[in-house]
């Protein structure tokens, strides 16, 4: 994930005035918004300008870069600035497997249908064009589209109205001219126009142009051209012969811009033999800002270069568009991929989230790979979480391996860049920068950069450069300064290494303050180039090591930790003895003999306080690593958070500073008091950026508290941080969070959940800009009810579960409320697929290729719902995941994509039908991949909040009961009681009764929901809440049972039957013949003989037996045309006569008008036999008119005349027009026309009378019918009648739909 950027960067050249009232000149102003000085940049540049990055390779980890952008064009010494861009999620990949040849005129037809010519000055030896379509909005960024979409729906609307005044002028001027009564069709035609001109403005989508794609291999490289003309107003431009071809962008570095309206620059790149075309664009200005201060260079304002302008860069896309912005294993894998294989030296990654383990998963071991095999630098942001302590993300502030930043910011930051009226007097870590220790001790941050700028961004944001903050920019920052080290070290021969550039950067960084703790903030301090340079001049002789650390407590084995974290009360109680493990770490293919055997070193162990942290004088450490035990006391420390560190010097070589570390923090918590538990704060006075922690040890029993937060001493509005966090083994942080601003002194509540036993984190801030000094009171009031079941599972029998509670704190109201509000059905993949991957962006340095299992499921919605789907196993982890990547789709029968995503499933609302999830796992061991053929999958749907008998998904309330009887009898219902303090009381919770559960609910699915017990005791209700029950809320669930036996009472006897056995077996005789006949197959023309010869002989035997012709016919129908589509409908026709005479219709009208006596089984099955007729009789009609219909669309003849309306539209031009209109008649006596079977017919005898905007209305209420899914032929129709009735952009609408609703297929991942 990443940092939104600011709404609102300043504009350079209207801030001069203010500069100077501020105390600094233009060139400081300019200097700020892209800062250099704090990290010593500019003193390094000023003694070394040649080592300004020259020589470096940097790959960036984003959401994609612009290579439009300015300052990204070329280094300080005229090189390329960017040498490839890569798309390594996969979301711009466009399918080009399709091969077409052009024709003489040189065109060819492209993937979305539309004729293309081609250029003939393009070289193509083997005359192969490689197709494809994208629909260009899933390119753009969400920013992008909208602003798109305005444009485009401000045009189509003035087309739209246009057309919309010309019906109303049509009908008006019709009005006028025609008053008989004969002319209320063609009326109603112009009437149903102009309401579908206004139902389409008020239903207009816009889901973007399509664009073509057509590749070729001109003898030397792979060439892309792009077809964009649906984006351009005018025809002319975009044309697929206009277009400069393209090639993979590292081989030209070029690129290309869709269209002037939306600005946005693309590349390409060709994978596996032209069959799959990356259209890489940015999916966030994120990457484009990120790599601007990393390396941009302005020859025309240095003040605004990057920290690095001569360095060079490669821009991997980890942020995949299908998800907004959003990292996927896929991209991260491909990223160092693509870095390896360019032979990068350094990492920048501005994306990360909270991790269940740190320094754990897939994606770690792969970078720690990168880092020890390939000596890169992994440069990556420590996270935006704070100011807690333990917020610090994965893989910058948790990786072993990764250089994690907190983000700083100076006097001058503030002044300039955030343009503050009173800017802080000295440098301080931004608010919401991440804090240490990670879970496992470690410190977390390791070096603090400059968090905000003023950098490029893409040039469809429509301005230059903009204002963002967060780590994300600190990362950046730091990573172009370790570029300076790096440049100079490749010009002085100094060999590089991740290893000794870490240490350089860390052992010189400046301490931001002398207050030890502040350490979990800013890491080892604030990042200085010019001290790290000569600190890497003097190291230049020593080989690069790296000291692992490890750590576990004396007679534990696990857990193996990077540091000592006692944080829970019990540990503050008593001594603690811990082994250390150092062990020294050469890179791979270090010498043995030189190198390994070799390696001593005199180690002195230190303290930074003795009477807390006990350590051994020396350690002579070698390469096979040395153990040794240290004593932490926490008993003597004062109640609050402290930070110690045991570290190793170097005897011989004191300056090189700690080899390594043990980062020790200790948090002794403070015990509230009283009846209920209270802690209280009082008279804290706050400055900006000031941060005041208090721990609390929660009492056993407590489940959530009630806050009350009071500020006064301001006159203008304060704005807070209010962070709480609690830990718990293999867990998240349990993380409470609130931004609140206070705009004049006064009182806001708070309530949220916690863990009894667990220490309490309780951070207030006032944020760092955020006006002047402040007071504030904060009293924390702990309440909680304790349950025996922490998880409810009722197990779908009748049976009622008993619930025992005690409130251990004080007197607390028990009003116990249970909701189910989901039903998860789960599902068992119907196909498992192994297959390698592709090509070299799927094949890890290692060399081993990837392979991906795909799963399918199928499921069916019974209605519209939003469903999720979840996969417990996989679901919510993207860097402690050993499984390299996941991702789904979701699509209908017609393959139309309703939602993908990976790790963090999304609600989508989908229509009722028929779906298939595909589901894509990466890794490449084959033997796990094995283990998930049948991985359980859960589609779960949400339970609406309505009381409607008719909604299938309502949400459950369960009931309570004093009585285990209760839920059968109906007595004994339980609502509240008061708990007195340490009194337990029991009660039931019922199971949910029949009628409430889902019809669709399979047994075996899971009904789930929330269960609470307390009430909130606030005055006010906190700003947070719309109700009053407490926030500690715990999982209830409900096993789907079987569903009750069908009542078959009436059933009883329908078996029974007057025929004879020998009549019963004739019946039986005949049915399989028929059947038999309607299997064989009609391709060969000895089939096709054999077909009719047996149908003939049939006929004979059964004549006039109607279900028999009524198959006959249907036969005829599936199959192909024999002579011809005139014979062929002929046929149709001939075939529907035989069943329609078959049948004797007045007869079949004379028993259906009768209403048969329900007990009369015998006349009940003759008038289910009539129906049938009746249906097989329809059916003929139906079919002969729509085989009348086409033969006369065969020939040129003209449209029959307008009937007249006292002959019910029985026109006498034409002996066929008899013939459809008497066929019609007919029809309409047996069946309601507009229904969806039989309302094609009507649509075609409107059309055939050019009442265009009747057919029109009456196929748009079939379309919008979803008993039955979409179907492409009706759709097909709708764009012809626009057609014929010169509604073009309604026209062009619709056809950019065609390619959301059926398109050619699925979508790659």
């Amino acid at each position: 994930m990443l940092s939104p950027p600011s709404p609102n960067p300043p504009a350079i050249e209207n801030n001069s005035g203010n500069n100077k009232a501020l105390g600094f000149s233009e060139k400081d102003f300019i200097a700020s918004l892209m800062p250099k000085k704090e990290i010593g940049a500019d003193r390094f540049l000023e003694m070394n300008p040649s080592f300004d990055g020259r020589g470096v390779l940097i790959a960036i980890f984003d959401s994609g870069v612009d290579p439009a952008a300015a300052g990204l064009q070329e280094t300080s010494d005229g090189k390329p600035k960017i040498l490839d861009v890569l798309d390594c999620t996969g979301s711009g990949d466009v399918d080009t497997s399709k091969v077409v040849k052009a024709d003489e005129d040189g065109y060819i037809v492209g993937a979305s249908g539309s004729k293309l010519l081609l250029n003939p000055s393009w070289k193509n030896p083997s005359q192969e064009w490689h197709v494809g379509c994208k629909l260009v909005y899933e390119l753009f960024t969400d920013t992008l589209t909208s602003r798109l979409k305005k444009e485009r729906k401000k045009k189509w609307d003035e087309e739209n109205q246009e057309a919309i005044s010309e019906a109303l002028k049509e009908l008006n001027e019709f009005d006028k001219a025609n008053v008989d009564v004969k002319s209320k069709k063609a009326c109603e035609d112009l009437q149903h126009k102009l309401d579908f001109l206004r139902n389409q403005a008020e239903s207009y989508d816009d889901k973007g142009p399509v664009i073509d794609v057509v590749v070729w291999n001109d003898g030397e490289v792979w060439r892309v051209a792009v077809d964009t003309r649906s984006l351009d107003d005018s025809p002319e431009k975009g044309k697929l012969a206009d277009f400069t071809p393209l090639t993979n962008y590292r081989l030209e570095r070029k690129y290309g811009i869709f269209s002037k309206l939306d600005a946005c620059s693309f590349v390409t790149n060709v994978y596996n033999e032209g069959n799959v075309v990356s259209i890489v664009t940015d999916c966030s200005p994120h990457a484009t800002h990120v790599a601007g201060i990393t390396a941009a260079y302005h020859p025309e304002e240095t003040l605004l270069n990057g920290v690095a302008p001569g360095a060079q860069l490669i821009s991997c896309k980890i942020g995949d568009s299908r998800l907004g912005s959003m990292e996927t294993g896929t991209g991260l894998t491909r990223a160092l991929i693509a870095a390896v294989e360019h032979k990068c030296d350094l990492i920048n990654m501005s994306y990360g989230e909270p991790t269940l383990l740190p320094d754990y998963g897939r994606f770690i071991d792969l970078a720690s790979e990168v880092v020890d095999k390939h000596r890169l630098i992994f440069v990556s942001s420590a996270g935006n979480n704070g100011p807690a302590l333990t917020t610090v993300g994965a893989p910058g502030g948790t990786s072993t391996s990764i250089i994690g930043v907190g983000a700083y910011v100076s006097p001058a930051m503030a002044a300039g860049a955030h343009s503050v009226v009173k800017p802080p007097s000295d440098g301080l870590e931004y608010t919401w920068s991440s804090r240490g220790p990670t879970a496992d001790g470690d410190i977390g941050v390791s070096i603090s950069a400059p968090g905000g700028a003023v950098a490029p961004v893409p040039t469809w944001t429509l301005q230059r450069r903009q204002l963002m903050n967060g780590t994300s920019m600190s990362s950046p920052c730091a990573c172009g300064g370790i570029a300076l080290l790096v440049s100079a070290m490749k010009a002085e021969g100094i060999e590089v290494s991740p290893y000794s550039v870490r240490k350089a950067v860390e052992n010189s960084a400046f301490s931001i303050s002398n207050v030890p703790e502040e350490a979990l903030t800013s890491g080892q301090g604030l990042l200085q180039i010019d001290s790290a340079y000569k600190y890497i001049q003097q190291a230049r002789d020593l080989p690069p090591i790296s000291y692992q650390v490890e750590i576990n407590q004396v007679g534990k084995t696990t857990p193996t930790l990077r540091g000592i974290y006692l944080r829970e009360c019990s540990a503050c109680l008593q001594s603690s003895e811990w082994t250390v493990q150092v062990q020294p770490k050469f890179h791979e293919g270090a010498s043995n003999l030189d190198q390994l055997v070799p390696f001593e070193e005199c180690i002195q162990l230190q303290s930074s306080d003795k009477s807390v942290v006990q350590v051994p004088e020396f350690l002579l450490l070698i390469n096979n690593g040395r153990t040794f035990n240290i004593v932490v006391d926490p008993t003597k420390v004062s109640d609050g958070l402290h930070y110690y560190e045991a570290y190793g010097i170097d005897v011989k070589a004191s300056w090189r500073g700690p080899l390594f570390r043990i980062p020790i923090t200790i948090i002794k918590p403070s015990a509230p008091v009283g009846q209920p538990p209270i802690f209280s704060l009082s008279n804290l006075s706050f400055y900006p950026g000031q941060i005041e922690r208090r721990f609390i040890n929660v009492p056993i029993g407590a489940s959530w508290v009630e806050v009350t937060m009071r500020t006064s001493g301001f006159d203008t509005p304060r704005r807070f941080f209010l962070d709480t966090l609690q830990m718990c083994p293999l867990k998240r942080p349990m993380k409470w969070e609130s931004v609140v601003t206070f705009p004049s002194p006064s009182v806001k509540c708070f309530t949220f959940a916690v863990q009894g036993g667990l220490t309490l984190e309780l951070a207030i801030a006032q944020f760092w800009s955020s006006g002047m000094g402040s007071h504030e009171a904060t009293t924390i009031v702990f309440h909680g009810i304790s349950t025996n079941q922490v998880a409810v599972a009722l197990d779908g029998s009748e049976s009622p579960t008993q619930i025992v509670v005690t409130s251990l704190l004080a007197a607390e109201k028990l009003v116990p409320s249970a909701c189910l509000d989901k039903v998860r059905i789960p599902y068992r993949p119907v196909e498992a697929k192994l297959s390698p991957l592709i090509g070299s962006r799927d094949r890890l340095p290692s060399g081993k290729q990837i392979i991906v299992l795909t799963l399918t499921y199928k499921f069916k919605l019974d209605e519209g719902v939003s469903i999720k789907p979840s996969i417990p196993l996989l679901n919510n982890r993207i860097y402690d995941n050993k499984f390299e990547s996941q991702f789904y789709i979701i699509v209908d029968p017609n393959k139309r994509v309703y939602s993908s995503g990976d790790v963090y499933p999304d609600y989508v609302s989908i229509p009722k039908g028929e779906y298939t999830l595909y589901l894509y796992i990466r890794h490449e061991n084959i033997q796990y991949l094995e283990k998930l053929k049948q991985l359980v999958l859960f589609i779960e749907r949400r339970l609406e909040k309505k009381h409607n008998v008719f909604l299938l998904y309502d949400q459950i309330q369960l009931n309570f009961f004093s009585e285990p009887d209760g839920p059968v009898t109906g007595g004994g219902n339980f609502k509240s009681s008061v708990l007195v303090p340490g009194e337990p009381e029991a009660f039931y919770v019922g199971p949910p009764s029949k009628e409430k559960i889902p019809k669709s609910a399979p047994a075996g699915a899971v009904l789930v929901g929330s269960m609470s017990y307390g009430m909130v005791t606030l005055n006010s209700k906190s700003d947070d809440q719309n109700n009053q029950r407490s926030p500690a809320s715990y999982n209830i669930s409900c096993l789907v049972p079987p569903s009750p036996k069908a009542d078959d009472d009436k059933e009883k006897g329908s078996s029974t039957t007057k025929k004879s056995a020998t009549e019963r077996l004739a019946e039986e005789v005949r049915d399989t013949k028929i059947s038999f006949l309607s299997s064989l197959k009609r391709e060969t023309e000895e089939e096709k003989s054999t077909w009719q010869k047996i149908a003939a002989a049939l006929k004979s035997e059964y004549p006039k037996y109607t279900p028999m012709l009524a198959k006959f016919l249907e036969s005829l129908l599936s199959g192909a045309s024999d002579h011809g589509k005139h014979s062929h409908y002929q046929e149709v026709i001939a075939a529907a006569d035989e069943v329609i005479d078959s049948i004797d219709r007045e007869e079949l009208a004379k028993c259906l008008s009768l209403k048969p006596d329900p007990d009369d089984e015998e006349a009940q099955e003759f008038k289910n036999k009539m129906e049938a007729a009746r249906d097989h009789l329809a059916e003929a009609l139906y079919q002969k008119g729509i085989a009348l219909a086409e033969i006369e669309s065969l020939k040129p003849v003209e449209s029959p005349s307008e009937p007249e309306e006292g002959d019910d539209d029985i026109t006498k031009s034409s002996e066929k027009s008899d013939k459809f209109e008497e066929n019609y008649k007919e029809l309409i006596k047996w069946v309601d026309i507009k229904s969806n079977k039989y309302s094609m017919l009507l649509i075609v005898r409107e059309r055939r009378y050019g009442r265009l905007g009747t057919a029109l209305k009456v196929l748009n209420d079939r379309l919008q019918d979803d008993s039955e899914p979409p179907k492409k032929k009706l759709y097909d129709l709708k764009i012809k009648l626009v057609d014929e009735i010169g509604w073009s952009h309604v026209a062009t609408y619709e056809r950019q739909w065609m390619h959301v609703r059926f398109p050619l297929a699925l979508p790659l991942f």
